[in-house]
C-alpha cells in the first residue's frame, strides 16, 4: 500500500467526506477519490459507505484506520526528526481543555514564546477524550487533559492542580439550599459535550444527590456557561481559578465540594514511544520549571 493512499484514507475518515479531506490536504477532490479507489482496489473491499451526509467507515475501514493513523503519525514524526537539528524551532501542535487554555496557559505560552520564538506553536481546544485521541493519532504533539489517563501509549506530567467548585445562581449558598430550592428532579446541568471530565464528575455528583435524570444542556463556550449560570438557567462544575477570574464571579454562587470530588490534576500528555522534537522537549522543560516554582 502506498503511504500517500493511507494518509488520504485517514484524512477522509477524520473529516467524513471527500470535499473536506481535499481541502485539508490542499488538493483536488478527484485526487482524493482516485487514491481511495486505488486503496480499496488493492485491499479488495470497500472502506467507506457513501451516503447523502458524507462517508462512514465500513468494517474493513474501521479495522484499517488505526494502522493508517499510526502510519500518518510516524510519517509526520520522521519528517520532524529529519528537520530537527537540536534547536527548538518549527511546528508544535498542542491541545488543551478550554478551561485550562483560558486561565492557565496564557502565562505559560507567553513565557515559552519569549524563550523559543522560532517555535511555531498552534493550540486546539477540545474535551479530554478528543485530545487524548488526537495525541494518539499524531494530530497533536501533546495536550493538557484531566487525570487519570490510563493508556499504555501515553505518558505525561502533572502540570496544574485544580479545585472544582459547583457554581449556581447567587441565591443558593449551600448544597442544602440548592436541594431545597429546586424540583425533585434537580437543577439543569450545564455541561460541555461528552468526553469532558468535568461533565462526568458533575453527573456523578448529581447521582449522589439523587438527581441521576436531571436535564442536561450542552454549551460550547466557557463564558456562555458561566453567563447561563448567572442568569439562573442551571448549575455547572468548573475549576475555582476559572470561576474567580470571570467578570461574572460576583453574580454567581460558588459552592465548595468534598475534596475527593473537587480535587483534580491537569496533565500534559504525549506519546510514550515518539521521538521528542526539540520544540516539544523545550515545552516540557518549561512546564517542569514552572512546576518547581509553584512547589517552592
Amino acid at each position: 500500500m502506498e503511504l500517500s493512499d493511507l494518509l488520504t484514507f485517514a484524512m477522509v475518515a477524520h473529516t467524513g467526506g471527500i470535499t473536506r479531506a481535499a481541502e485539508a490536504l490542499n488538493t483536488v477532490q478527484s485526487n482524493v477519490t482516485q487514491r481511495i479507489k486505488a486503496l480499496e482496489g488493492e485491499i479488495g473491499t470497500a472502506l467507506f459507505e457513501r451516503h447523502s451526509r458524507g462517508m462512514t467507515l465500513t468494517g474493513a475501514g474501521r479495522r484499517l484506520l488505526p494502522y493508517a493513523q499510526r502510519m500518518a503519525a510516524l510519517s509526520r514524526e520522521a519528517l520532524l526528526a529529519a528537520r530537527d537539528d537540536g534547536d527548538a524551532k518549527g511546528p508544535l501542535a498542542i491541545g488543551s481543555m478550554e478551561t485550562t487554555a483560558a486561565v492557565r496557559l496564557p502565562t505559560v505560552l507567553a513565557g515559552f514564546h519569549r524563550r523559543f520564538p522560532a517555535v511555531n506553536l498552534t493550540l486546539r481546544t477540545a474535551t479530554t477524550a478528543e485530545l487524548a485521541a488526537a495525541v494518539l493519532d499524531g494530530t497533536l504533539d501533546g495536550a493538557f487533559v484531566t487525570s487519570p489517563i490510563d493508556h499504555a501509549d501515553l505518558t505525561g506530567i502533572t502540570a496544574f492542580r485544580e479545585e472544582l467548585v459547583l457554581i449556581t445562581a447567587r441565591r443558593f449558598d449551600s448544597l442544602a439550599a440548592l436541594r431545597a430550592g429546586t424540583a425533585e428532579s434537580g437543577p439543569t446541568a450545564l455541561v460541555f459535550r461528552i468526553g469532558c471530565t468535568y461533565r462526568h464528575r458533575l453527573e456523578h455528583l448529581f447521582a449522589m444527590l439523587g438527581w441521576p435524570s436531571a436535564a442536561r444542556w450542552e454549551l460550547g463556550t466557557l463564558d456562555g456557561m458561566i453567563g447561563c449560570v448567572a442568569a439562573g438557567m442551571g448549575v455547572a462544575l468548573l475549576p475555582r481559578a476559572v470561576v474567580e477570574r470571570s467578570e461574572l464571579a460576583k453574580q454567581i454562587g460558588i459552592l465548595t465540594l468534598d475534596p475527593a470530588l473537587a480535587h483534580i490534576d491537569t496533565l500534559f500528555i504525549h506519546r510514550r514511544a515518539m521521538r521528542q522534537t526539540s520544540a516539544l522537549a523545550a515545552f516540557i522543560s518549561c512546564l517542569d520549571e514552572q512546576g518547581r516554582e509553584i512547589a517552592a
